[in-house]
């Protein structure tokens, strides 16, 4: 009887076992699987002073802040980011150390009305007195992927 049971419980074990490996694996899939992205190039706006706006390709236009400012090391970080005239479904903030790898750090920002997204984030310390950063935009649009980058330094106290 004992043996019987076991064999018809194996395969609801095995199935609640790929359902679980599934989950994890879709949950996880932009860490293990980024989407490719259209990545625009630098431009010359200056995070630490103001909010920067771009144009984008498809006749959009991205408006990006990060506050305080100067931005800070160790310590909660506001991020804004504002888009109009392009239908944008999710937006992340991919922050990388330049020249030193820094660790996976993809805040994903909440939607807080039409086009626009809000979220925090975190710069952890270094190592090294001065250190420079990139923050790549992420919009994820119907159909592709967005990059817009903004280069910046922090100075550690």
């Amino acid at each position: 009887m004992a043996g019987s049971m076991g064999k018809r419980l194996l395969p609801l074990a095995v199935l609640a076992l790929g359902a679980v490996l599934g989950g994890a694996w879709w949950y996880f899939q932009d860490y293990f699987q980024p989407p490719e992205a259209e990545v625009l190039p630098l431009d010359g706006c200056d995070l630490q002073q103001q909010a920067c706006r771009r144009t984008l390709p498809g006749g959009g236009e991205l408006e990006f802040s990060i506050t305080p400012r100067p931005i800070p090391l160790v310590s909660p970080l506001k991020l804004q980011v504002r888009v109009n005239g392009l239908e944008v479904r999710r937006v992340e903030v991919d922050f990388s150390g330049v020249s030193m790898n820094m660790g996976y750090n993809r805040p994903k920002l909440q939607k807080v009305g039409e086009g626009a997204f809000e979220g925090e984030g975190f710069l952890p310390v270094c190592i090294r007195q001065r250190m420079d950063w990139e923050a790549r935009v992420l919009l994820y649009l119907p159909g592709r992927v967005l990059a817009v980058p903004y280069r910046f330094d922090t100075i550690r106290n």
